[in-house]
């Protein structure tokens, strides 16, 4: 009887992802792990329909499904130091003064045994399901107008939920280690956000989701860090308006001579969409901020200097509940007339002379980090683990990311050598599109491209509109 054999990949690396993986490569002290790293980063890069140990090692020839799971487990390397050497070669080709944005992705998992699974929310899924979640940054260049701004992955950590940080069996089973508690997703946001900084890594802004930027505590901690950040908040954000704070400051309650002296109390509180709903018509603007496809990106827009805020009046501004942060902008969206859509809301930590149209368009530059989610996990494998430990998922995460930056980094070397050679900034050089992989070559099987087709009719990921606007 014949079987069908599938076709191999020839053993030898392709030698634009030998030279890009020259620089992590000597992070592994082993040949037998950086030829390990070498495959399987490449079958990521295939068009396999699924991109585990196992389809990887039967599709590529030189390595194993044992060794490329010694390599996610066992072997002696660690992913963050692949994180921070695959960044620093990006950040030498990329533009200064980028955007930051942070956001955490769910991938779905049947069972209970995989490390940090568990019932939670997954914008994913759109809605609670088993899961787990990742929080990740992502590096994208300060170019909102464009359709393909440059952008690449910083690095990620599993969310590990209160349950699984608390369960010493848990923890044991997936190798979770000891200095590893529970954080929240606030939490680890703001570590990787320090991480990109210690690394060098060129952004100028945070940007965030409402999921985010309706937390007080998470604008506090960027307030002081110092960072300017761009937050969407839903229409129940708390804000102050300058002049009453400025008049609460200056105003004390008399004291009357008896019992404790009154305290000052705050500045009201008001809702986003209850302020933005006072504004006059004529003070909302049409504002184009980037052209789809015979289709230009445009709503009608306001904005309002304000200071974030948290606690009733009726406390003074000693209680804890109270809070006002220093002044940004609230920024409110809307459809045209007759067009549809829902408005939106966003605060701005900006300076005060900041146009109108550019507190739009930097309100609407987080979309690439969907765009990473969407292709990373359609066409890089990114929720295609199979394992069920701490070690194994983040290695995958790392790996995933230095395959996804492959991409990139093809955009940012065309011949010739450099962009700087070649007389252009790396942003626009980042624009071409990346070369194919070398003649004779083939990737996995015969016909394929460096980067996989979508090929995933049940993957689960944003419409178009949805990741554009």
């Amino acid at each position: 009887m014949d079987v069908l054999a599938v076709p191999k990949a020839a053993p030898e690396p392709l030698p634009e992802l030998a030279a890009y993986l020259a620089p992590v490569v000597d992070l592994l002290r082993r040949a037998e792990s950086r030829t390990s790293l070498e495959r399987y980063v490449t079958g990521l890069l295939t068009d396999l329909p699924r991109k585990n140990c196992d389809t990887i090692a039967a599709a590529l020839a030189g390595t194993s499904t044992e060794r490329l799971q010694h390599l996610l487990t066992d072997a002696t390397w660690d992913a963050e130091a692949l994180d921070k050497t695959r960044v620093q070669c990006l950040v030498a080709l990329s533009p200064p003064d980028g955007i930051l944005a942070i956001d955490d992705t769910g991938l779905p998992k049947q069972g209970r045994t995989s490390v940090g699974v568990s019932r939670q929310y997954s914008g994913t899924l759109g809605k609670i399901g088993n899961c787990q979640v990742v929080v990740t940054a992502e590096y994208i260049a300060d170019e909102p107008t464009r359709s393909d701004p440059l952008h690449w992955p910083v690095t990620g950590q599993l969310y590990l939920p209160e349950r699984w940080a608390t369960d010493d069996t848990r923890r044991a089973r997936c190798h979770v280690p000891a200095e590893t508690g529970f954080q929240t997703k606030l939490d680890l946001a703001l570590a990787l956000l320090d991480h990109a900084r210690a690394w060098g890594v060129p952004f100028r802004y945070v940007a965030v989701d409402a999921g985010y930027g309706d937390q007080p505590p998470f604008l506090a901690a960027l307030d002081q860090r110092a960072v300017p950040y761009i937050a969407a908040v839903t229409s129940t954000f708390g804000v102050r308006l300058p002049d009453e704070v400025a008049a609460a400051a200056a105003t004390r309650p008399p004291y009357r001579g008896r019992g404790q002296p009154p305290k000052p109390r705050p500045a009201p509180l008001y809702t986003a969409a209850a302020l933005l709903a006072t504004l006059p018509d004529e003070t909302w603007q049409t504002v184009t901020w980037r052209e789809r496809p015979g289709t230009p990106l445009r709503r009608q827009c306001a904005a309002l200097r304000v200071h974030w805020g948290t606690g009733s009046p009726r406390f003074s501004t000693t209680h804890h509940r109270v809070q006002t942060g220093p002044a940004g902008w609230l920024l409110g969206t809307r459809p045209l007339p007759g067009e549809e859509g829902e408005a939106k809301c966003y605060f701005l930590m900006l300076p005060a002379d900041t146009p109108l149209q550019r507190l739009v368009e930097l309100a609407h530059s987080r979309w690439p980090i969907e765009q990473f989610y969407e292709d990373s996990k359609g066409e890089c494998g990114l929720d295609d683990y199979q394992g069920r430990r701490w070690d194994g998922l983040h290695r995958h995460l790392a790996l995933v990311m230095l395959a996804y930056s492959y991409l990139v980094w093809q955009r940012l070397t065309l011949t010739p050598a450099s962009p700087a050679a070649a007389g252009l900034s790396p942003l626009s050089a980042a624009t071409i599109a990346p070369r194919r992989a070398s003649r004779g070559l083939a990737l996995a099987v015969r016909g394929s491209r460096a980067l996989a087709r979508p090929h995933r009719p049940t993957q689960v990921v944003p419409s178009t509109p949805q990741l554009t606007e």
